[in-house]
């Protein structure tokens, strides 16, 4: 093997490591949730992780490398929350599920924090062009769950052949992040409830 291979293989931790960087990531998430990337510091994460300066920076050289691995985290636990009704959505009625869901949610946390990963495009999307790159993969992929139901609607009938999935994911998607940020700031989740509302009445036009 090569020194350069050597180099860019990446390190294996020890589970004491794993569960060290694990500690760390957590706690920074929580941070940046609450306060913002911009007013979390490193200190403060290691004080909420219980970690020295030497074991951060044994896992995150920098700021900028932990905000990254806090958006890989934040984007698994949207993924995964989402994906648990959108991979299997095939229907109107599947859709209104979600919606039901989303709007479940956010109404009992009253808006609070907005969306994890449109609060971070909002914060990083003009300063860190690979945090933007990284956020734009991940929204690719939320979006592209829909796609895939849409289109799995259009197959089986429910929606007219000149449904385009794209689009009504993009439009599905707007309104969902809209409806984040008005329900954060009135602190309730209604404007969620109506956002979504209108963007399935917009695909209910295109039902067979």
């Amino acid at each position: 093997m090569s020194e350069s291979e050597t180099a860019t293989k990446p390190r294996r931790l020890t589970s004491r490591g794993a569960a060290t960087r694990a500690r760390i990531l957590e706690a920074a998430a929580e941070l940046i949730r609450a306060k913002g990337v911009a007013a979390t510091t490193l200190d403060e994460v290691r004080a909420a992780s219980a970690t020295s300066k030497s074991q951060l920076y044994h896992h995150f050289p920098d700021k900028e490398a932990l905000v990254h691995e806090v958006i890989s985290l934040q984007a698994r636990a949207v993924l995964d929350h989402h994906g648990q009704q959108l991979q299997r959505l095939s229907s109107i009625r599947g859709l209104e599920r979600w919606r039901d869901a989303v709007v479940q949610r956010t109404s009992l946390i009253r808006g609070a924090y907005g969306c994890a990963l449109g609060s971070l495009v909002s914060e990083l999307a003009d300063t860190d062009e690979e945090a933007r790159v990284l956020l734009q993969d991940n929204f690719m992929t939320w979006e592209g769950l829909l796609v895939d139901g849409f289109e799995r609607m259009r197959a089986s009938g429910e929606l007219r052949p000149d449904a385009d999935p794209v689009t009504l994911a993009t439009g599905t998607m707007a309104a969902l992040q809209g409806g984040y940020l008005l329900a954060q700031m009135a602190r309730n989740g209604t404007p969620m409830e109506v956002a979504l509302d209108m963007a399935i009445d917009h695909v209910k036009s295109y039902a067979a």
